[in-house]
């Protein structure tokens, strides 16, 4: 029987949203505008994701920025806000029915420690950070889809449906990640179904 590959986002999904709570918290322990923070977030999208400004180097930039910033607290509170989601429970299971793959717009230093206890059960793991390209430019899907067997059906799950239409010129089916965790029963129904 052809294999499933389930591809999974990792903040939102597995982990929780970086923004706008970490900014939020940031702007209220800084006493700098959230709309100022906002702007610079923009701003860094781009290079921060895709690892062409070091870790470090952001840090070094926020704070040049606003001053008022005391790095320290704004790394323990960035820590802080990215937490497992209920689904990540899940990865062990499903990983007996089908391949699984990550593929998230994200930094691996900050989602390493919550990535390490699934690492067993997952086949491949594409951080933009690391590649060097991020969602949705076509690169990181092409990235992922040369690491899947094809051979079976493909899901991919985002909680952003603006990161779908790479993902469907590429044939994979797709799932939005809901906040009530629907989506959680919609792939584990599909790997136990008669077909998984």
């Amino acid at each position: 029987m052809d294999n499933k590959e389930i591809i999974l986002d990792v903040a939102g999904v597995l982990a929780t949203n970086l923004s706008p709570h970490f900014w939020q918290e940031l702007s209220e322990e800084s006493n700098t505008p959230y709309e100022m923070l906002f702007h610079f977030r923009k701003e860094m999208r781009e290079e921060l994701w895709t690892g062409r400004i070091p870790e470090e180097g952001f840090w070094d930039q926020l704070c040049m920025k606003f001053p008022a910033i005391n790095i320290d607290k704004a790394k323990e509170i960035l820590i802080s806000n990215i937490r497992p989601l209920p689904a990540i429970e899940k990865v062990q299971i499903w990983s007996k029915y089908a391949n699984i793959h990550l593929l998230s717009n994200h930094r691996i230093e900050w989602i390493q420690s919550i990535l390490k206890p699934i690492e067993p059960y997952v086949r491949s793991i594409t951080i933009s950070s690391q590649v060097g390209y991020c969602k949705p430019n076509p690169e990181i899907y092409a990235f992922v889809h040369d690491r899947l067997s094809r051979q079976g059906d493909i899901w991919f799950v985002d909680d952003q449906d603006k990161n779908f239409n790479e993902a469907k010129l590429l044939g994979w089916n797709t799932l939005l990640a809901d906040e009530n965790g629907d989506w959680v029963h919609k792939i584990t129904s599909l790997l136990s179904s008669p077909e998984a």
